[in-house]
C-alpha cells in the first residue's frame, strides 16, 4: 500500500506488476487512434484494458484517506503522474527528517556496532533515492565521528593512513575494535580486582604481628610500674 514515505518503492513495484501482467502499454504510449494499422481497433482494445485495468490496481493500493487528495483521471499515465506530484511535495520534509535522524544517531559503546552502522547506511539509501546522495568517504567519517571518546585512539589511527575505508572494512575494524576495548577493560577489573585482594590479604597476615607488638609493649609497660 502507498503511503507518505514509500512512494518510489510503490512506483516501483505497481510498474513491475504492470509489465509481468502485460498491462503497462497504456503507461508507455498514448492511446492510439482508430485507423487501418490498429488492426481493426484490436490495438485501441488492448490499450483501453491496460488502461481501464491500471487505474483499477493503483487505486487500490492507495489508501482511501490519500486517494481522495489526489486527483481523478481517466488516463493511467496521468494518474500515475498526479500521483508522484503529489507525493512529491512531501519529498524535501522527508528528506530534512531522515538528515536529522542520520546526524543525531550516536554510538554510546553498548549493543551492536554492527547494526548501529547498518542503520546509518540504511538512512544514507533512503537520502539517495530522494536523490540527496551522501558518498561512502563521507559516510565512513560520519560514523567515524560520531563514535564515542574511548574510540579516539582508532581514529586517529584511520586519519594516519593514506587510503580510505569502505563501509564494510569499517565494520570489521569498528567489531575488532570494540571486542579489543572489551577485552582490556575485562583485563584492567581483573587487575584492580586482584591488587585489591592481595591488599586484603597483606593486612590480615599483619594483624597477628600487630597483636604480638602491642602484647610485648604492654608488658614492657607493667614491667616499668
Amino acid at each position: 500500500m502507498l503511503n507518505g514515505s514509500n512512494f518510489k518503492v510503490w512506483k516501483d513495484t505497481v510498474e513491475i506488476i504492470f509489465g509481468c501482467m502485460d498491462l503497462d502499454i497504456a503507461l508507455r504510449e498514448e492511446k492510439p487512434t482508430s485507423t487501418p494499422e490498429n488492426l481493426n481497433g484490436v490495438k485501441i482494445e488492448k490499450w483501453e484494458r491496460s488502461n481501464q485495468m491500471s487505474i483499477m490496481i493503483m487505486k487500490r493500493s492507495i489508501p482511501e484517506a490519500l486517494r481522495g487528495s489526489i486527483t481523478e483521471d481517466k488516463d493511467a499515465k496521468q494518474f500515475l503522474k498526479d500521483v508522484e506530484k503529489f507525493f512529491t511535495k512531501n519529498e524535501k520534509t522527508e528528506a530534512s527528517s531522515l538528515l536529522s535522524k542520520l546526524i543525531s544517531m550516536r554510538y554510546k559503546g553498548k549493543g551492536n556496532i554492527r547494526e548501529y552502522i547498518m542503520k546509518m547506511s540504511y538512512l544514507a539509501s533512503k537520502l539517495k533515492a530522494l536523490k540527496l546522495e551522501l558518498s561512502e568517504d563521507l559516510l565512513v567519517h560520519f560514523i567515524l565521528i560520531f563514535l564515542p571518546t574511548h574510540f579516539g585512539l582508532f581514529k586517529v589511527s584511520y586519519n594516519t593512513l593514506k587510503d580510505t575505508w569502505s563501509l564494510n572494512e569499517l565494520i570489521s575494524h569498528c567489531v575488532q575494535e570494540k571486542e579489543r576495548l572489551q577485552q582490556d577493560k575485562t583485563e584492567s577489573a581483573h587487575m584492580a580486582s586482584s591488587s585489591q585482594y592481595k591488599r586484603k590479604r597483606d593486612t590480615t597476615a599483619d594483624a597477628p604481628s600487630q597483636q604480638k607488638r602491642l602484647k610485648i609493649r604492654s608488658s614492657f609497660n607493667i614491667f616499668l610500674l
